[in-house]
């Protein structure tokens, strides 16, 4: 397995954050996107970090964070929403790949989020698996009221929250390997205009 240089949380969310920084102030270097990167990383991966972020097609994570192939694990699905297969691919990210990194990332203005408010509003679920996305997103919105937290983008925010408590919640790979300080849960919000990614919530090791 190809090695990664970068081997504490630490040191992943840097790396992260200086990439995110080049992107905002548009001097990315595109790094390892050549074709040697490809022909070295044929045989297998070892990425820094899992992404798990919202599908939004304007949060590709590569691109934000100014990063290339091998890099980042993604995984991303509506509203960055829990489900088996989003918990087992961070697990495999953290366990097999050994990624000292995990990112929550959401945005603001998220659909995912409006749509759970909307349907709290009007009393009325939307039909097929939309309505299993909003379900989950909902107990975010009903933590963010209970909080006094009415706007969206606030709304955002303690969503990402959830998300990383959830995840220490119901994954004991990552929350034992979190507690042993070989992996950082952080949660990112991303502003669409800007392209600037704020930190939320942190856990683990990252000093």
């Amino acid at each position: 397995m190809i090695s990664s240089p970068i081997s504490s949380p630490a040191e992943a969310l840097r790396v992260l954050m200086e990439g995110n920084a080049r992107f905002v102030e548009g001097l990315p270097e595109h790094p390892n996107q050549d074709a040697g990167r490809r022909a070295a990383l044929a045989p297998a991966q070892r990425p820094f970090a899992v992404l798990f972020g919202c599908s939004d097609s304007r949060l590709a994570a590569e691109i934000i964070f100014d990063q290339g192939l091998g890099d980042l694990f993604v995984v991303r699905t509506a509203g960055h929403v829990t489900g088996a297969e989003a918990l087992g691919s961070i697990e495999y990210g953290v366990s097999v790949l050994e990624c000292p990194l995990v990112v929550v990332l959401g945005h603001d203005s998220c659909g995912a989020v409006a749509a759970a408010v909307e349907s709290l509003e009007q009393g009325r679920l939307p039909g097929g698996f939309v309505r299993d996305v909003v379900e989950r997103v909902t107990p975010s919105v009903l933590s963010a009221r209970a909080a006094g937290i009415t706007d969206i983008d606030g709304i955002v925010d303690e969503h990402i929250r959830q998300s990383v408590a959830l995840l220490l919640e119901r994954s004991q790979v990552l929350a034992s390997r979190t507690a042993a300080g070989h992996t950082a849960v952080v949660g990112l919000s991303y502003r669409l205009l800007d392209g600037h990614a704020r930190t939320i919530a942190t856990h683990g090791p990252l000093t």
